[in-house]
């Protein structure tokens, strides 16, 4: 009963980082998942999967998996490079290729 704890990362989806700030612990699987014979549906027999715990700090989740005895893995966010831009450096003077239309 492995559970990750992580800062859940934008979809590609979104220009924004909305519900990126906020710490999960969710269980690692502990079964595959099977193919319903009749309908064709996925299925499992973990229940931990559907638990998924928000919390507002790493720490938070951190204390809460210790003070259960929940043993976890620690996945810490990777931070995107911040790229400035300006509208104006695509009439600089200084570019380095001419400015073609």
């Amino acid at each position: 009963m492995l559970a990750r704890i992580y800062r859940p990362a934008k979809t590609a989806m979104q220009s924004g980082k909305a519900r990126t700030a906020a710490w999960v612990l969710e269980f690692v699987p502990a079964s595959a998942r099977f193919i319903d014979p009749l309908m064709g549906w996925t299925g499992s027999t973990d229940m931990n999967g559907q638990v998924r715990l928000t919390f507002d700090t790493r720490d938070e989740a951190v204390a809460y998996a210790e003070r259960y005895g929940i043993p976890f893995r620690l996945q810490e966010p990777r931070e995107a490079p911040l790229i400035l831009k300006a509208y104006a450096d695509n009439f600089a003077t200084h570019r380095k290729q001419p400015w073609t239309h």
